[in-house]
């Protein structure tokens, strides 16, 4: 509940905070990971050394403890002028209990608060335990004002009577816990004092990786139809954010090369437009006002309909275009012997090329067979061999030819023709691009650009070489397989 209400609050669903909490979350599992993992770490290294101190002092005591002629055990003689030995004696009897098999205490500590330590029943369980186990016996005890001791107990063997004595050394754990306690505290300080630290870092940081993101935004706040191609300097990390930003950068010059080419396909359009439409209102309103016969009246009809009928052309070849831009035709792929049809469609053309005193020869091959639509396909081939004979002048030659190329089937036009000059080739498959020509029946500049789309739609690529007065060779490869279609999927001739 409380969550949703927070949730609910704009400042907790910045990307800033989302950032900077994460960090946070996760620095405090980590170090209270850290806090627990190095407590019980110190905690076992601690005991560790406790037992291993312990161990020492209990086989320190045994030699330290002698018997008599009578079998009763007594301290060796302490050099007192050596202050090592006095100090390990010392230190050996501060905490330390001895008694015998039956449970009663020969010796002991003088600390009268240690009396838990020689207590008859837990000395005779202690022996009855290393009976069985063979093995000293570690435990913690607390004396009667509370303070903890961990003791070694473990047995001492008159080796001329063999008999078995209790023996007990203890250590205080007032100093290691002491010593848990302080790190326990230290890092309690430090954990807050760390967290509160990074809190302000992670947020001053997450601010400065989100600059960039900042300078995204405002860059989509300024993009207008005047700026579309607005680019963001980037970052020099190269990391995720310069990514993004080469990204935006790209899509911001893609949208501004869309917009071009709309306006320019507008102004081209209404260019286009204008024309037959002036032609028109021109050829009716002269025949309005100056026609006297219906001869003169006819004329200007027919004319009139010249143009309507170019007009109408021009329409429905840029609703096809529209259509394949958006894919709304879709293609039906069959098997495909694109020879076989290269060859149909040659035969087809014959008669223009002889009216225009130009031969045209089909390159019979091999059977050249491939996945694709055949009226996409006719278009592209009848495109070509249009625009080769349109501009080949009399006695030159046409070529077609198809075949299988590796796992692509290759699609060859080429012709004697005018040829292209070097510095428009780039544009010819542009909508509404024509090379400059006095021939004012050179068509609307759609043919190459439909070509374009069915290649590229079918997986394909279309390759120009032409050199000015000695002709052009257009070559375009197929993919023998099934393609995926794009978005210039679909076009339909005429």
């Amino acid at each position: 509940m409380l969550w949703n209400r927070l949730r609910q609050i704009r400042f907790f669903r910045t990307l800033r905070f989302r950032l900077a909490s994460t960090f946070l979350i996760l620095l405090t599992a980590v170090l209270a990971i850290m806090g627990f993992v190095g407590t019980r770490t110190l905690h076992t290294v601690l005991v560790n050394q406790s037992e291993d101190e312990l161990k020492e002092q209990i086989a320190s005591l045994k030699g330290w403890l002698v018997f008599d002629s009578s079998g009763e055990p007594y301290w060796d003689v302490v050099d007192r002028t050596d202050p090592e030995e006095e100090a390990e004696v010392s230190r050996l009897q501060a905490v330390y209990v001895l008694a015998d098999d039956q449970g009663q205490v020969d010796k002991a500590t003088s600390d009268s608060t240690l009396q838990p330590l020689w207590n008859r029943n837990t000395i005779l369980d202690d022996l009855a335990q290393m009976q069985i186990s063979h093995q000293p016996v570690l435990k913690t005890i607390r004396a009667t004002d509370n303070t903890p001791y961990e003791v070694i107990s473990s047995t001492l063997t008159d080796a001329n009577r063999h008999r078995k004595w209790y023996v007990a050394e203890g250590r205080s754990l007032v100093e290691d816990q002491a010593v848990l306690r302080r790190f326990r505290r230290n890092f309690l300080i430090f954990l807050p004092v760390a967290l509160i630290a990074c809190a302000v870092v992670s947020w001053y940081s997450a601010a400065s990786i989100l600059a960039s993101l900042g300078s995204v935004e405002r860059a989509a706040k300024e993009i207008t139809g005047s700026n579309l191609g607005l680019q963001i300097q980037k970052r020099g990390a190269d990391d995720e954010l310069d990514r993004l930003i080469g990204s935006f950068n790209e899509m911001s010059g893609r949208l501004k090369a869309s917009f071009e080419q709309i306006r320019q396909f507008s102004t081209d359009v209404s260019h286009e437009l204008r024309t037959p439409l002036t032609a028109i209102q021109g050829q009716l309103e002269v025949a309005l006002f100056t026609a006297t016969r219906k001869e003169q009246l006819q004329e200007a009809i027919e004319n009139a309909l010249q143009d309507v009928e170019r007009l109408s052309n021009l329409v429905r070849a840029l609703l096809l275009l529209s259509q394949s831009e958006t894919g709304q035709i879709p293609m039906n792929k069959t098997t495909l012997d694109l020879n076989k049809l290269v060859g149909e469609i040659v035969d087809q053309f014959q008669i223009p090329a002889e009216a225009h005193n130009v031969r045209l020869t089909h390159a019979r091959q091999d059977p050249a067979l491939c996945e694709a639509d055949r009226t996409q396909i006719e278009r592209v081939i009848t495109n070509l061999l249009s625009n080769a004979i349109k501009y080949t002048p009399q006695g030159g030659w046409i070529r077609a030819a198809a075949e299988p190329d590796g796992g692509n089937v290759r699609l060859t036009v080429e012709d004697s023709g005018v040829g292209i000059p070097p510095d428009h080739l780039p544009y010819i498959f542009d909508r509404f691009y024509r090379v400059p020509d006095p021939n004012p029946e050179k068509g609307l500049g759609l043919g190459l650009s439909f070509v374009s789309a069915i290649v590229r739609a079918h997986g394909g690529e279309i390759h120009v070489t032409s050199e000015a007065g000695k002709g052009s060779r257009f070559e375009i490869t197929f993919p023998i397989g099934v393609v995926r279609t794009t978005s210039e999927a679909a076009v339909l001739h005429d």
